[in-house]
């Protein structure tokens, strides 16, 4: 076991749910047994700018069901400006480890951090769920929000006869979309991956007309691009065209930063404790340059090399398990 005297901790990237179960889980670890935590407030900026304080238990004392990060984060990345990387690593020096909560941007500043000092053990969050080789933090509490805000969408589709599009989050990756797609039974599900054709979706619902249902939902992901789409969000081009090739009244509907807010389901919670708790052992067992690894309840320190630069998307099987069930 490594002796540890001051360790910190910082959240970096966009926000989710399930930050502070993390936070907690390490701070509680670490103040037990005897290490002072600095947190580091704004991501990465408050370590070059050596903006921190020293958390104490009562620092993250009901913060459990909090949404959102004690901390503050920022997409600040000292790797772009000059002067930044040595201010950051003068900090660092007062430090026996330091903890990252972040997404895949995140990563690459970890992993770059992690050669020049060689302290750095990371967490994976990001409500994409596209960091490859685990599950990340936030993802399950976005699939959520997003399925209870899908099926209220029912109701009032089939009352006024209309066709719903459905813009989620998920910029190079499908995962809400087909999941919370799949959960709340929207008729068509469109991601990154596998985006099938403007025709494509206009027979399934015109097929679904045919059955005698008035009504359909289309789930398509913000990272979908087709050859003619000029406006800015793919939904809205998918509504429009609809519209004018159907000849039926249609809705668009952006469920955007909604998923990342608000309080943590137990899943994201309990995963982010369990993440909390192996940062601190593995910091105190040496094991540096690692990821914080869950999948299914069983966790595991992983290289960070491994998992930097790659991204996780939704695989074949998934999707054309669900296709069945489209229309």
């Amino acid at each position: 076991m490594r002796t540890l005297r001051r360790v910190g901790i910082l959240t970096s990237g966009g926000d989710c749910p399930g930050l502070n179960a993390a936070i907690r889980a390490f701070v509680k670890l670490a103040l037990r047994k005897g290490v002072e935590v600095w947190g580091f407030r704004n991501g990465w900026e408050g370590v070059v700018e050596k903006n921190y304080r020293r958390l104490t238990a009562r620092d993250v004392s009901g913060i459990l069901p909090l949404g959102g990060t004690i901390l503050g984060t920022s997409r600040y990345n000292p790797l772009r400006r000059k002067g930044d990387v040595e201010r950051a690593l003068s900090t660092l020096e007062n430090l026996d480890a330091l903890v990252v909560i972040g997404g895949n941007g995140s990563i690459h500043i970890a992993h770059a951090f992690q050669r020049m000092w060689g302290k750095v053990i990371f967490i994976p969050k990001t409500i994409d769920n596209d960091i490859w080789g685990t599950e990340s933090i936030g993802f399950n509490t976005a699939v959520e929000v997003a399925t209870h805000l899908i099926d209220r969408l029912h109701s009032t589709a089939e009352s006024h006869r209309r066709v719903f599009v459905v813009q989620l989050m998920g910029r190079h990756t499908g995962w809400i979309t087909l999941y919370a797609g799949m959960a709340a039974g929207a008729d068509v599900m469109v991601i990154p991956e596998f985006p099938i054709g403007e025709e494509e979706i206009a027979r399934y619902v015109l097929r679904r007309k045919r059955m005698g249902k008035s009504f359909s939902i289309v789930a398509v992901a913000e990272g979908v691009r087709y050859a003619h789409q000029r406006e800015q969000n793919v939904g809205i081009y998918l509504q429009r065209y609809l519209a004018r090739v159907l000849d039926i009244e249609t809705r668009f509907v952006e469920i955007g930063y909604v998923l990342r807010g608000g309080t943590p389901t137990a899943y994201d919670r309990l995963m982010a404790h369990e993440m909390g708790h192996l940062a601190f052992v593995l910091a105190e067992e040496g094991r540096f340059g690692c990821v914080t690894a869950y999948n299914g309840y069983v966790e595991r320190g992983v290289p960070i090399e491994r998992m930097v630069g790659r991204l996780k998307t939704v695989p074949p099987e998934e999707y054309f398990a669900a296709l069945p069930y489209f229309g």
